[in-house]
């Protein structure tokens, strides 16, 4: 039977990034990751993949700061295809108080080019932004780990158990894994059969998560506007050709394989009613969009417990999987001991 010292269940942006931690802290350690579909086709291919530096708590913005200066560093490290952009914060309030959220808030500023600021609120600049195509990210962060962490795609986790030293995963071919750590990292899929009792504790809810299409060619230095009161924001997609605006959609309890889970007319309206306060020339191009759904935590942070000895959930990430990655990456890796044991793993050798 095979065995390595740490499975990652999940291979999104997050499980991408705690196999780069974990190897990275642990470089003897034998890492697999697994993953039902592609690596990065989950939640990660639907994700807008925008950053911006805030957070509504301390650990929040802490992990925003963290998760900004790897990105940062892998973007050169990996040429990963992440994009600067400017980026426009409106609020009502007055500075010291959105200050507080947004840890690089620049000047006060005008709005931007045919966008409105509704009475009460006001603009203001903000510096450290991007944007990402999410899925080619976590395909390019595993890729440059390959040599280091066994990668199994098409591989789905139907059952785990624990025997007090070792994790065993029943893998869907029909094979098992013992691992002696395991990370959950499954993205919104909280309540697969194999893990459900196991996550039911933490008190996840699983949201509807809809970004509106617009049809309209951004400009050339065009910001990302953030409208926090709403909690939305208007992202010009360059290389796509069109603006995407994502607004809160406050459908819960969804699943992630729901046939059901498509986007409805009554979410284009929504859209079109949030956006009309700031942007009413653009309504009328509101036409079509994209829908999925993430985890979230009653406390709205990130959740990284230890469920059983040696066996981690990452994630609840509350829409802001690809954002706050790199930390979460960082607080699971430090809650596992994966010194290496010594025992060589058949799996590695059978795929190096």
């Amino acid at each position: 039977m095979d065995r390595v010292d740490l499975a990652v269940v999940g291979g999104g942006v997050i499980g991408a990034l705690i196999a780069r931690e974990a190897v990275a802290a642990f470089p003897d350690a034998t890492v697999a990751v697994l993953e039902r579909g592609l690596i990065g086709q989950g939640a990660s291919s639907r994700s807008a993949g925008v950053h911006f530096p805030r957070g509504a708590t301390e650990r929040v913005r802490s992990m925003s700061e963290h998760s900004q200066r790897v990105w940062e560093h892998l973007a050169a490290e990996l040429g990963l295809p992440i994009r600067a952009v400017g980026a426009t914060v409106v609020a009502a309030g007055d500075t010291d108080a959105v200050s507080a959220t947004y840890l690089r808030l620049g000047d006060e500023s005008a709005p931007a080019r045919g966008w409105a600021v509704p009475p009460g609120s006001r603009a203001w600049d903000l510096d450290g932004c991007q944007y990402a195509d999410v899925q080619a990210v976590a395909e390019r962060v595993l890729a440059g780990l390959r040599d280091q962490v066994t990668v199994l795609e098409g591989t789905e986790v139907t059952d785990l158990s624990f025997d007090g030293g070792h994790h065993r995963l029943t893998l869907g071919p029909g094979q098992e894994l013992l691992a002696r750590r395991v990370v959950l990292a499954p993205g919104p899929w909280i309540a697969h059969p194999a893990w459900a009792g196991l996550v039911a504790p933490l008190g996840l809810r699983v949201k509807k998560v809809v970004a509106a299409h617009l049809e309209e060619i951004p400009a050339p230095g065009d910001p990302l506007v953030v409208f926090h009161d709403e909690d939305a924001f208007l992202l010009p997609l360059h290389e796509r050709g069109h603006y995407l605006f994502s607004y809160t959609c406050n459908r819960w309890d969804v699943a992630p394989d729901d046939i059901g889970l498509v986007l409805e007319p009554s979410d284009l309206d929504d859209a079109r009613a949030v956006l009309g306060r700031f942007a009413p020339g653009l309504v009328a191009r509101c036409t079509s969009g994209r829908v999925f759904c993430d985890a979230y935590s009653p406390r709205r942070e990130p959740v990284v417990a230890e469920l059983l000895p040696g066996l981690v959930f990452a994630g609840a990430a509350n829409g802001s999987g690809y954002r706050l990655a790199p930390a979460i990456a960082a607080e699971t890796v430090a809650a596992l001991d994966l010194t290496p044991t010594g025992a060589t793993s058949p799996l590695l050798q059978r795929q190096s």
